[in-house]
């Protein structure tokens, strides 16, 4: 039997039914840490929060800024990323819908020490440190994802560095791209050349060039801001080198 399929199924009578959750509430249910909330818990979320939408290139935190809130993104993709003194960019981490960004200033040193920047248009959730702080000590299965959930951040972070210290330039453009990917199309959406550079560490002249060597060996298919992966077996494969 594999991973995550249940050992034994439930008659649909023996399952309490829940009531039916409507705007943030039903965002919120969605959100990785949130999952195990009761739906009377995630009312009550709902009213600690407020959702706001904002354009790509918004900046949300910059180094050295103190955490005050802690971001719930519903839609749309976050870059965080560090700049050296020679102003080039590294991205550190990409923040996909479902999740969350802005931890690590309300659990450790409480400033920011990393950019957050909109990669594209955002639909988001802002949360006080006061009002996280209470949920993390109220609710303590709220409090273990959120453990598990840096745990992870940590560790991806660490898997992207290695990538970008000791893999080709080809091998880390191949990985970012079947990350990025949207799993049902294939395809990349409101990704630059430049943001491809920024994420695997190199110069946008060169992340072109090797992106055109894809699409003339029939890997992909290259428009304006968008990316259509053909070959994933054959990205995989220079992935892995």
């Amino acid at each position: 039997m594999g991973i995550g399929k249940r050992l034994f199924r439930r008659s649909p009578a023996s399952v309490p039914a829940k009531p039916q959750l409507t705007g943030k509430a039903a965002f919120l249910s969605d959100t990785d840490i949130f999952r195990d909330l009761s739906s009377q818990e995630l009312e009550e979320l709902d009213r600690m929060t407020a959702m706001s939408t904002c354009r790509r290139g918004k900046v949300f935190y910059t180094p050295g800024e103190t955490g005050e809130v802690l971001f719930i993104l519903k839609r749309g993709r976050v870059n965080l990323y560090r700049i050296n003194s020679d102003g080039k960019k590294l991205v550190t981490s990409t923040i996909g819908a479902g999740t969350v960004f802005g931890e690590m200033s309300l659990v450790a040193q409480g400033m920011h020490d990393t950019f957050a920047e909109a990669a594209e248009e955002c639909t988001l959730c802002v949360m006080s440190r006061s009002d996280v702080e209470h949920l993390l000590l109220s609710k303590p299965r709220v409090a273990l994802r959120f453990m598990e959930m840096i745990a992870e951040r940590l560790k991806d972070v660490e898997t992207r560095m290695e990538t970008v210290a000791f893999k080709s330039v080809p091998t880390r453009i191949a990985t970012f791209l079947l990350q990025l990917a949207n799993d049902d199309t294939g395809k990349i959406e409101g990704v630059s050349h430049q943001d491809l550079a920024d994420m695997v560490g190199t110069y946008r002249e060169t992340v072109t060039r090797i992106l055109n060597e894809f699409r003339t060996q029939g890997y992909i298919e290259l428009g304006r801001l968008n990316v259509a992966i053909l070959d994933q077996d054959a990205l995989q494969a220079i992935a892995e080198e």
